[in-house]
């Protein structure tokens, strides 16, 4: 398997999972229950789940008046699409 599409199958079970666990910690807002720390959420967009976290973000509202989020999800968007540009045109 070419790494290229090695690299886009991780970022996106990672975007997923990152997708799922902001959903979750928004249902927990809701809920008013114990909450996953933001340390955890933006290490998840850190790690590969930018693109998750970024649409999860819009789509159920959650963290969006946080500018640290927006810049945290927005600076690992351009970081995870530099490293597949390369991966892509070095492997």
């Amino acid at each position: 398997m070419k790494p290229y599409l090695i690299y886009l199958c991780v970022i996106a079970l990672i975007s997923l999972i990152t997708f799922v666990i902001y959903i979750v910690d928004k249902i927990k807002a809701i809920k008013d229950k114990w909450r996953i720390p933001e340390k955890t959420l933006i290490t998840f967009s850190f790690l590969g789940g930018a693109l998750g976290g970024y649409l999860a973000m819009f789509i159920s509202r959650h963290k969006i008046k946080k500018w640290y989020f927006h810049i945290c999800n927005f600076f690992a968007l351009i970081v995870h699409i530099t490293i597949g540009i390369l991966v892509y045109m070095y492997c």
